[in-house]
């Protein structure tokens, strides 16, 4: 499978994040992912929020040397705060005039977007290395103006203020609670039963809200032994976003650049390397909710797959029908009862020869060598 095609045929992805999903959600739907929606917080507008403008007001009198900017939407939206109270122009001229600082290329975009230009971006787009630059390059009797992201200052306005700095905070969204309880409740349950291929993470705050849901939900432990035996995908944007995972002993992945389109190659890398189980109708891929036979998703019941997925696991082995029968649901359980399941395996998957018959001892994979 080519990284344009179809290499995430058959996957469930659950995205967490309320932000930019519908852009990741289509590169991702692109290579034949499934995705579900599933933001463990929603992004909460201040741009009406009456402090904001207050404190842009104050700004602008204090005329700052040096305006620092962590996000991109949270520089744009206070622009256009600005904008919707009149002041937009008194607060570009006020930032042309100062020296400004960008917490990564998102941010250096939404200064670009405004008509300005960054003086210093922070490439590792962590507030410690906007942080640290600074401090090296001296703050004593300056004036700093620090938009902030949702989840607060990450220390900054204390450590500008330490090094004698005069600082002002201006914090232009927030984070609230998930939009979606149910569907943030319902894909960790899925994560946890082994029902998706991958969790997709775009904020450190985000990482937070989704392990205080599987804390709720009793779920951790299933989690971690999935993260960890490679079942469970969990994808982060970049290492501070990763971090809140690994402190919980989960696995994490995440690309060495912080960008939405280097975590779909990240995902489409691991996907495209999973070995498949060569078979005499080509090679066969198994997901957490689907079986990929030679490229193709096969129409399987969940009774289906699950016989699939055991003599996959059993790699040309066979399994008895009494083994079979345990998977079947209810007390459907008889050799009539398997091999009625059988056949409606090979139907589905349009081969007979996907499912050998073994007389008198059972069924098991075709398997080519």
């Amino acid at each position: 499978m080519s990284e344009t095609g179809d290499v995430l045929a058959g996957c469930v992805m659950v995205i967490t994040a309320d932000r930019r999903k519908k852009e990741l959600a289509t590169a991702l739907e692109r290579r034949g992912a499934s995705i579900t929606y599933a933001p463990a917080l929603s992004t909460v507008s201040h741009l009406d929020d009456v402090a904001l403008v207050e404190d842009t007001r104050v700004l602008i009198e204090a005329r700052p040397d040096v305006v620092v900017a962590t996000t991109g939407i949270g520089f744009r939206g206070w622009v256009e705060a600005a904008d919707a109270a009149g002041l937009a122009d008194d607060l570009l001229e006020v930032l042309r005039g100062a020296r400004l600082v960008a917490r990564g290329p998102k941010a250096r975009g939404a200064i670009q977007a405004a008509g300005l230009q960054a003086d210093w971006v922070a490439e590792s787009e962590t507030a410690a290395e906007l942080r640290d630059y600074l401090l090296a390059e001296g703050v004593d009797g300056l004036t700093i103006a620090v938009q902030h992201h949702g989840n607060g200052s990450d220390g900054l306005d204390e450590a500008f203020a330490d090094a004698g700095a005069t600082v002002h905070s201006l914090v232009v969204y927030g984070w609230g609670p998930p939009a979606d309880p149910g569907a943030h409740r319902d894909a960790i349950v899925e994560a946890a039963q082994g029902r998706v291929d991958a969790v997709l993470f775009t904020s450190a705050p985000g990482v937070e809200a989704w392990l205080e849901g599987i804390a709720e939900a009793g779920v951790l432990p299933d989690i971690a032994s999935r993260s960890h035996d490679g079942s469970l995908v969990l994808a982060a944007v970049g290492p501070v976003t990763a971090a809140p995972l690994e402190a919980a002993g989960l696995a994490a992945h995440f690309p060495e650049r912080w960008r939405l389109g280097a975590l779909v190659r990240e995902l489409i890398k691991h996907f495209g390397t999973t070995e498949p189980i060569a078979t005499p109708d080509g090679p066969l891929l198994l997901r957490a909710n689907a079986a990929v036979l030679n490229g193709e998703v096969l129409p399987l019941t969940p009774t289906g797959l699950e016989i699939l997925k055991a003599l996959a696991g059993a790699r040309g082995s066979v399994l008895t029908r009494e083994q079979l029968g345990q998977l079947l649901p209810g007390d459907s359980a008889g050799a009539h009862a398997v091999e009625a399941a059988i056949n409606r395996l090979r139907e589905n998957s349009g081969s007979r020869a996907l499912v050998k018959t073994v007389v008198k001892r059972g069924y098991a994979l075709g398997v080519s060598a």
